[in-house]
């Protein structure tokens, strides 16, 4: 049952919309109560198109799980390190601002909660803590990358 008198927010579509193409995701679905948003695009070989969805729900669907993500990596970047993970979708920073030096190099001593690099998604900047102290011995992706969630991003022994 739709409820054509309801107002969205197109802003958050727009965003929504960017962020899909920003990921390369094929959709984005949100659920706030009985508001449902769901945004896709379709995946051609002539042209990607965004398509912008909304629904109300009758009742709230719980979520389902998310399947647990299997790493084509030889079984894992470091045996004997600790692998930080991305807890989101997004695109990772390894340097607070644009020109600014990175917040850690291969080699650098961390300490557990220390910021290590930062996930933008949806326009908000999420720090991301290390796991453990020690040091820093891989950096598994590049500044201004997009990331899965669970990807692994930074090994520290």
């Amino acid at each position: 049952m739709r409820n054509d008198n309801k107002k969205f927010d197109t802003a958050l579509i727009r965003d929504l919309a960017v962020l899909l193409d920003e990921t390369n995701l094929s959709e984005i679905e949100l659920e706030q109560g009985d508001t449902r948003i769901r945004v896709a695009r379709q995946m051609s070989i002539n042209a990607p198109v965004s398509v912008a969805t909304p629904t109300a729900v009758a009742a709230p669907v719980a979520a389902a799980p998310a399947a647990p993500k299997t790493e084509t990596v030889a079984e894992s970047p470091s045996q004997s390190g600790s692998t930080v993970t991305s807890p989101m979708v997004g695109t990772a920073y390894l340097s607070p601002e644009p020109g600014a030096a990175p917040f850690i190099q291969v080699g650098d001593k961390v300490a557990e909660g220390q910021t290590i690099l930062i996930v933008e998604a949806m326009k908000t900047m999420n720090n991301i803590p290390s796991t453990k102290t020690g040091t820093v011995k891989q950096i598994l992706v590049d500044d201004a990358q997009p990331v899965e969630f669970g990807e692994p991003l930074i090994v520290v022994e």
